[in-house]
């Protein structure tokens, strides 16, 4: 059982990585806007994460996009996504090759 969640896990945070932010040509994940992921006994995933900024344009658009995309993998059950601003997003939390693609590196 808990191999199985470590596989979904990794699938999870897989697809994050191909959900992109519209505004920066960066993937969600290596931005930093993940704050954390939670696979419950029954694959029911809580996702936190927030925004480069609280008026994004494409918040809406942007959570619905994360749901769906971790919606479709095989073995979930069901996906929410929390959307918070505490602690509020900043740049240094991007990992390195975020920063590096950005060119603040």
């Amino acid at each position: 059982m808990e191999e199985d969640i470590l596989q979904l896990e990794k699938k999870i945070y897989d697809a994050m990585h191909t959900v992109y932010d519209p505004e920066i040509p960066v993937n969600i994940y290596d931005l930093g806007l993940i704050y954390d992921v939670d696979i419950d006994d029954y694959n029911n995933v809580e996702i936190t994460m927030t925004l480069t900024a609280p008026n994004c344009p494409v918040a809406d658009s942007l959570v619905q996009e994360v749901r769906d995309r971790i919606a479709d993998l095989p073995g979930t059950n069901k996906v929410n996504v929390n959307l918070t601003f505490d602690p509020p997003w900043e740049k240094s939390m991007m990992s390195e090759q975020a920063m590096l693609e950005l060119g603040f590196l």
